[in-house]
C-alpha cells in the first residue's frame, strides 16, 4: 500500500468546516452572523454547492448553525451555538447501538453532579440559577402532573443543579447525557406500575438535594444525588426486566 492510499482522502466539504472553525476562532464570523448563499460559498471554495450543502447539514446537526429555507431575518444558514444538541444526538444513537452501556451513562452522571454540587458549595453568585432549579422543583409538586412532564422537568432540574457549579462544559455535557437516554427513562417510567409511590419518592429526594445544595452542604448534597440516582435507575431496571417478562 502507497503512503497515498494509506492516508484517509479528505472529502470535498472539509475545507470548508475548517475555515468556518477558523473564522470562529479568530472572531472574524460571530454568534448571530449569517453566512454567504450557497453558491458564494460554493464560488469561494472552488466546491460544489451539493458539497455546501452537505457542510451546512453537518454544522446544523452538531449545533453549530441552524439553517431555514425561504427568505427573512431568520432564513439562510446562522451562526448559534448549542453544543448539546450534536452530543446528546450523537450519544443516543450509540447507545441505542449498545456501544455505549446505559450503566456506564449513570455512572458518568454521577461523577458529573456530584462533583458538580460539592463545587456548587463554594459559590455564592449562582442565585439565579438556584431559582430555576426551585421553579423546576414546585413544578414538579403538582399533583396533576403526567409522567412525561414530569419527565422533562426531573432533566430540566438536574441539568439547572449542575449549571450551579459554573463550569459551561459540564453542564454541556449533562444536557447530552440527559438526552441520550430520554427514550430509555421514558420507557422505564411508562413501565413503572407503582408510579404513585415512585412520584412521591422522587419528590422526596429532590426537595432534599435543593435544600442541601441551598445550604451549600456539598457534601450531603453530593451523597443524596448519588443515593436518589442509583435507586431510581435500579427502579428502572426492574421495570424493563419486568416489562420483557410480559
Amino acid at each position: 500500500m502507497t503512503a497515498a492510499e494509506a492516508t484517509p482522502r479528505r472529502r470535498t466539504y472539509d475545507v470548508l468546516l475548517h475555515d468556518i472553525e477558523a473564522d470562529l476562532r479568530s472572531g472574524k464570523i460571530k454568534l448571530g452572523d449569517r453566512l454567504p448563499g450557497e453558491r458564494t460559498l460554493a464560488e469561494s471554495y472552488g466546491i460544489s454547492r451539493a458539497s455546501v450543502r452537505e457542510a451546512i447539514r453537518i454544522l446544523d446537526a452538531m449545533g453549530v448553525l441552524r439553517s431555514s429555507v425561504g427568505s427573512g431575518p431568520t432564513a439562510g444558514a446562522i451562526v448559534i451555538s448549542d453544543p448539546s444538541a450534536g452530543l446528546s444526538s450523537a450519544l443516543r444513537l450509540h447507545v441505542a447501538s449498545s456501544r455505549l452501556p446505559v450503566k456506564d451513562i449513570v455512572q458518568t452522571r454521577i461523577l458529573l453532579e456530584t462533583w458538580s454540587a460539592q463545587t456548587a458549595a463554594t459559590r455564592t453568585d449562582a442565585q439565579e440559577e438556584l431559582e430555576q432549579a426551585s421553579r423546576l422543583l414546585h413544578a414538579m409538586d403538582n399533583p396533576q402532573i403526567d409522567r412525561d412532564a414530569f419527565y422533562e422537568l426531573d432533566a430540566r432540574f438536574h441539568v439547572a443543579l449542575s449549571s450551579l457549579a459554573g463550569n459551561a462544559v459540564v453542564t454541556t455535557m449533562m444536557e447530552s447525557l440527559s438526552g441520550s437516554i430520554v427514550g430509555y427513562i421514558k420507557g422505564a417510567m411508562d413501565a413503572m406500575e407503582a408510579w404513585p409511590d415512585v412520584l412521591s419518592a422522587l419528590r422526596t429526594q429532590h426537595h432534599g438535594i435543593f435544600d442541601a445544595v441551598q445550604a451549600h452542604d456539598g457534601e450531603l448534597a453530593a451523597r443524596l444525588l448519588r443515593e436518589h440516582i442509583e435507586w431510581f435507575h435500579q427502579k428502572a431496571r426492574e421495570a424493563t426486566v419486568g416489562q420483557a417478562a410480559h
